[in-house]
């Protein structure tokens, strides 16, 4: 096969397959971004210089020190904005067959939603490519938390959400241990002798992601209850609450969202996806 004949084989040929290339951008991306997450935690817990408890965008902004660092943000963008197609994909097309009653709409806005939370994201990621510096958006959330604040019930709003998250925390942890997404490694091309170990990654990776969720969670229930936007956090604050019960708790989970990363990227390169 001619290098040509290669390139045009890469190119996807109808509308369903380059909504497939663009998903398993996206769980690279996605796995890139947990990995890196789950490096700086490790590293923070162990002592190590250039540890940090990094949320999303901040692991993300690591990227731009490395060798090529504008050219793989500019990869990570794409890819997390392959990811928010793939996540919208689902919930229109309900590819995954949630069907439309109550459970299943509900079931499918959770897949936009997920969608949504990488948006600023692959937009930070997308500015520091091109600018070389962008605004991480700093105290936004608790900006947008002190306005809820002030709303009629504003505290209950907030304290609501949290419980929301928390619950969205609790699946993760349910889905871990309940092999619902044990399917979907049998289901993939990965290799009979390997698809126990990347189960077990994936089992320590949803175990790990489900505890920074329920800390975040809670952080918004204690700032409902203070009414107190400043108490509100992401998940850089819910590693320093974890490195604040001893570096063992802090490295435990780091590595488990470095499973979850490491699930993400055998996801991209064995996919199960029904379009």
């Amino acid at each position: 096969m001619s290098a040509a004949d290669t390139v045009l084989s890469a190119v996807p040929h109808s509308p369903s397959s380059g909504i497939r290339a663009l998903a398993r951008f996206g769980f690279a991306a996605k796995g890139v971004v947990y990995l890196l997450m789950g490096i700086l935690a490790l590293l923070a817990a162990t002592g190590q210089q250039g540890g940090q408890t990094a949320d999303k965008k901040q692991a993300v902004q690591t990227l731009q020190d490395l060798p090529g660092g504008s050219v793989l943000l500019g990869l990570v963008a794409f890819g997390l904005l392959g990811y928010i197609v793939w996540r919208f994909t689902q919930a229109l097309v309900d590819t995954e067959q949630k069907g439309s009653d109550a459970k299943g709409l509900g079931r499918r806005l959770a897949y936009a939603g997920s969608g949504l939370l990488y948006a600023s994201v692959a937009w930070y990621a997308a500015r520091l490519a091109l600018n070389g510096s962008a605004d991480d958006g700093g105290n936004r959330q608790q900006t947008l938390t002190a306005k809820i604040l002030s709303w009629p019930a504003g505290e209950w709003i907030i304290m609501a959400l949290g419980l929301v998250i928390i619950g969205s925390g609790i699946y993760q942890i349910y889905k871990a241990y309940s092999g619902s997404f044990h399917k979907h490694v049998n289901a993939s091309g990965l290799p009979a002798n390997q698809q126990q170990v990347v189960y077990r990654a994936g089992q320590v990776g949803y175990t790990a992601r489900g505890i920074v969720m329920s800390l975040i969670g809670y952080f918004f229930v204690q700032a409902g209850q203070q009414s107190r936007a400043a108490a509100v956090g992401t998940t850089g604050e819910a590693f320093d609450l974890l490195a604040s019960m001893g570096p063992a708790v802090l490295g435990i989970v780091a590595l488990g969202l470095m499973a979850y990363g490491f699930y993400m990227l055998v996801q991209a390169r064995y996919p199960v996806l029904r379009i």
